[in-house]
């Protein structure tokens, strides 16, 4: 009798397995369609933050090239707040006497200040470089 049970539950389960498996596909497969100038997509462009040098002949300062070598523009923009604030609103609520605790929010990052959204820390950063980037922030003061 055991065996009889077990030998029904066996065939039932392949007969379920068998019939599951065995049902053909009824979806298509998505195929692409052919080429048409209507379904060009153009390439979409990433706006260059303006270039900050009056002339070409002047050296660009040392912290502008620090802020271009991260990814501080992303979230940062000179004139205007776009995610953080923008540098010329950094530099018109601080001083120089702020110059370390500046630096030193870069490297740490933080939340609070300027809204909810918190600054990426940047640990890889030294304090020097951090000093150089707040440095020329706080040259856009008007």
């Amino acid at each position: 009798m055991k065996t009889f049970v077990q030998n029904t539950i066996i065939a039932l389960t392949l007969t379920t397995l068998l019939f599951s498996c065995s049902k053909p596909e009824t979806t298509p497969i998505p195929q692409a369609e052919p080429y048409s100038e209507q379904q060009v997509i153009q390439p979409q462009t990433v706006e260059t933050p303006p270039e900050i040098s009056s002339s070409s002949n002047t050296p660009k300062h040392e912290g502008l090239k620090l802020i271009e070598g991260t990814y501080c523009l992303t979230c940062h923009t000179i004139d205007s707040k776009l995610i953080g604030p923008s540098y010329q609103e950094v530099a018109a609520k601080y001083s120089d006497a702020d110059l370390d605790m500046l630096a030193q929010k870069i490297i740490d990052g933080g939340k609070g200040n300027w809204g909810e959204i918190p600054m990426t820390p940047h640990t890889g950063l030294s304090k020097e470089n951090a000093r150089q980037m707040v440095k020329y922030i706080l040259s856009l003061k008007k």
